[in-house]
């Protein structure tokens, strides 16, 4: 018989939308018997062991057994499915005027709640960690993406122990927890499998991962793994016939009927954070047809977004007096002005992503699926975000086949260089991304990009909520102003749940956003936003909401300008915009003019906020913070050993041979009849380098993002035997150094590489230019073989074995230092520009 202790049924389930903030202890069965649970009051996690209550005599016959009861939620606390997807602005779902079918959101919206205020942090993983935490972005290291953490409390990608996650809160109430798809808040320099794995999904509370570590993953070959281990289910499968997409909602699916055949009483929370739409755009070959044969994108990009602003109008998920921006034709060709060529291209590019999306709501559909077939739907909380930024403008304004070439200051490929890949976009053969004409586009009714905190298009995202058993105002919409730091305390609410006080002893920082289940309750439907404050800055650019005002800095920079001398003074140097976004839905009219002492009481409220949260000091470097030093495992070391082999060493957590001198010797043995394979390899098809035996014959080889292979090849078959082979890289650039003086000329340049077989040169080779900040990250430094992708298609499949025997492989990097007259040199520049002369942008030339 069910028993409650200190709270009845009735008060339980009296509350229409939400079982409140952390309801009265609920016992089930006797106490000390087997099948006994209890909730907890959740102040401390984990919680304490529960006082013994039998009996112990000095004999088991006269003693009395006694066991802690299981820990549970409250009755009725709901599953929670938490998905978000990836650089998607407000106008690319259907749901809400975008002309990509996304039924499966359409669904939700229909039997639950649309809402069109909802705010992410301009970036990918900075929204994740402010998802997970409850917490803003800087208050928990994020920033920025771990790629470009600094060592500033609130830029170094880690999330502190004061600050439990979701999964950690919901795992020691009693909820089953799992987290697929995107892991990018596992810091960078922490990936491998040396560890410590705290800051991996199951370290930060969640008891199953599936998913990739990093900002973002080829959907064909990625590197994936279940909790902290690798797994390569692709490998064997005829290329595009393995698609993440597919595989991580079957898994999910997987997941949901296991947790609920082993426990049908256990509330399931998931965290769904699938790849979509963040490049590489990789649907399935059926998507791309289906999205091709409905010729959405033919009139161009500006027609698309005329288009999507009068559906958004017609859904009413925008207001009817809404303004449109003008197309931005300083920063962005318009339609007509491109070539016959260039249109084919970039209709080709927008239909890929497209069918990503579409592909990407389909699949969300099954893992919805899911909870109906085991007969948990009712009773599921579904929070559908599009969104963890708006639509990526990386691929610059012409798109890219490889967008690895973006980050190594490549962003403008031609169309003739482009068109090449045009029948395998998409496919395992290209790392692509679509023109920023086409991301402004989806952006609508807003504009700019991801990046852009100071802009909507770049922060503004929209939301479906599902809840049958709750929501009961079907269809209908929310205005109210949502932050993703909102999330954690609205499960927490409808859950029944409190925050911690402490969690494994250690007193937790305060949950700093607002719960907006409120906004369940019909009564509520046009209440006032209870988040009446909110903070946005991201690489130098900023905002300030406050009860309906915004203040603005102007864009100073489109994404894609990565390279070059950054904003001294980011809090000050700027151009500061005015809107009443109780008034101007999208942004449209600046009104600082009118209101200067306003724009005065805004800016000084941003600096208390910054101060507040770990938002200073402000940075508005790029690239620059790519290739700046974090405490990896290769920190402070010159000289790298390894007599065996090894694979799955993530990027930054191994050598980094960019923009210095190195040698690599290898000791190797040849057997008889001769041997090959992979000796050591970083990177992949879209960037990377290898050192190998092709018949025979030792190569080294520079993949320069896929656009040029430069190849040392050794003359002659090595004979049985024992051989020492080197490869010696002389950088003529000065090196990473010169970024601490806000300029670039340092990376990205010239080298000479000579090829030695047992101490005889046989091949030199200069460059004129090397890749500046970085390789393929989805990739790894692999020795003895290579997994996921090549660097050379031509010469090899992986995983290439090595078949001679590797006795020993030395990596000595001789990084450049810089001297007196180099110091006075950059000094000279940084003033020159702090005083008021242009910045100078340095390039790293092209390759």
């Amino acid at each position: 018989m069910r028993t409650l202790v200190g709270v009845t049924a009735g008060l339980l389930l009296g509350a229409s939308w939400s079982l409140g903030p952390a309801v009265a202890q609920q016992v089930t069965g006797t106490l000390g018997a087997p099948d006994a649970t209890t909730t907890i009051d959740g102040r401390q996690l984990p919680a304490p062991d529960p006082k013994f209550g039998g009996v112990i005599r000095n004999d088991a016959l006269q003693s009395k057994p006694w066991w802690a009861p299981r820990i549970v939620p409250p009755k009725e606390a709901p599953n929670v499915l938490l998905i978000i997807t990836d650089d998607a602005g407000f106008g690319v779902p259907s749901t809400f005027g975008g002309v990509i079918p996304t039924p499966t959101m359409d669904g939700l919206a229909a039997e639950g709640l649309r809402y069109n205020r909802v705010f992410s942090t301009a970036l990918c993983s900075p929204t994740r960690a402010a998802l997970i935490t409850g917490r803003n972005h800087h208050s928990v290291g994020f920033g920025v993406i771990s790629e470009q953490s600094t060592g500033f409390p609130g830029y170094n990608s880690i999330i502190g122990r004061d600050k439990a996650t979701i999964g950690r809160i919901l795992t020691d109430n009693g909820y089953a927890t799992a987290w697929f798809g995107k892991d990018h808040n596992t810091p960078a320099f922490a990936a491998s499998q040396v560890g410590p794995f705290d800051q991996w999904p199951t370290g930060m509370g969640f008891e199953y991962f599936y998913g990739f570590v990093g900002g973002d993953a080829n959907q064909w070959q990625p590197n994936l793994f279940r909790n902290t281990t690798q797994i390569y289910p692709f490998d064997g499968k005829p290329p595009g016939t393995w698609n993440l997409i597919t595989a991580m909602a079957d898994d999910a699916i997987d997941y949901i009927g296991r947790m609920h055949q082993t426990d049908p009483t256990k509330p399931i929370f998931i965290k769904y954070a699938p790849g979509a739409t963040h490049a590489p755009h990789h649907p399935t070959k059926e998507w791309v047809e289906k999205i091709t044969a409905m010729h959405l994108f033919d009139d161009g990009y500006e027609t698309l977004r005329e288009r999507i602003f009068e559906n958004q109008k017609r859904l009413g998920v925008i207001p009817k007096d809404a303004k449109l921006t003008p197309w931005p034709r300083e920063v962005l060709k318009e339609w007509d002005t491109l070539t016959p060529e260039a249109k084919k291209l970039f209709v080709r590019q927008v239909e890929v992503f497209a069918a990503y999306a579409a592909y990407n709501d389909h699949e969300i559909g099954r893992v919805i699926q899911a909870f109906e077939d085991v007969g948990r739907r009712d009773n599921t909380l579904i929070i559908y975000i599009n969104g963890d930024n708006g639509t990526s403008a990386e691929g610059g304004p012409m798109g890219t086949p490889n967008e690895v070439a973006f980050f190594n200051g490549l962003s403008e490929l031609p169309v003739d260089v482009q068109i090449k890949f045009y029948d395998v976009w998409g496919t395992e053969q290209t790392y692509n991304h679509m023109s920023a004409g086409w991301s402004w586009a989806f952006d609508t009714p807003f504009d700019w990009f991801k990046q852009n905190a100071s802009r909507l298009g770049g922060t503004n995202q929209n939301m479906v909520v599902s809840w049958p058993a709750r929501i009961t105002d079907k269809g209908a919409l929310r205005e109210q102003f949502v932050h993703v730091i909102d999330v954690v305390p609205t499960i927490l609410e409808v859950a029944g749940l409190r925050a911690p006080d402490t969690v494994d002893g250690i007193k937790q920082a305060p949950i700093e956003g607002t719960s907006f289940a409120y906004t369940f309750d019909p009564k509520n439907a046009k209440a006032a936003s209870r988040h009446g404050t909110q903070y946005f800055e991201m690489m130098g650019q900023w905002a300030l909401y406050k009860d309906g005002w915004l203040l603005s800095t102007k864009v100073n920079r489109a994404p894609w300008e990565a390279f070059g001398a950054a904003n001294p003074d980011p809090l000050n140097n700027q151009v500061f915009q005015l809107y009443d976004l109780s008034k101007d839905f999208t942004q449209a009219d600046d009104i600082a003019a009118k209101n200067p002492q306003k724009v005065k009481e805004m800016r000084e409220a941003f600096l208390a906020e910054a101060k507040k949260y770990q938002v200073l000091p402000l940075d508005a470097s790029v690239a620059a913070r790519i290739v700046a030093p974090r405490p990896n495992i290769t920190a402070g070391r010159s000289e790298f050993v390894y007599t065996r082999p090894m694979t799955g060493l993530p990027q930054g957590d191994s050598p980094n041979l960019l923009n210095t001198s190195y040698t690599i010797t290898a000791d190797i043995e040849v057997p008889d009849g001769g041997a090959e394979g992979m000796i050591l390899t970083s990177g992949g098809r879209f960037a990377g380098y290898g050192f190998y035996l092709k018949d025979g014959k030792p190569v080294f080889l520079w993949n320069l993002v896929d656009l040029k292979r430069v190849r040392w090849e050794g003359p002659d078959v090595l004979a049985p035997g024992r051989h020492t082979l080197e490869f010696n890289f002389k950088y003529d650039g000065l090196g990473i150094g010169t970024l601490a003086f806000n300029n670039m000329s340092g990376v990205g340049r010239g080298g000479t590489g000579i090829l030695k077989v047992d101490g005889k040169a046989v091949q030199t080779i200069t460059l004129p230019h090397t890749l500046p900040m970085i390789l393929q990250w989805d990739e790894a430094f692999d020795i003895g073989s290579d997994t996921l992708t090549g660097v050379n298609d031509a010469d090899y499949t992986p995983p290439f074995r090595l078949t001679a025997r590797l006795n020993k492989l030395t990596i000595k990097v001789d990084r450049p230092q810089l001297g007196k007259a180099d110091i006075e040199k950059l000094e000279t520049a940084r003033a020159t520009a702090v005083d008021g002369a242009p910045l100078t942008r340095v390039q790293p030339g092209p390759h």
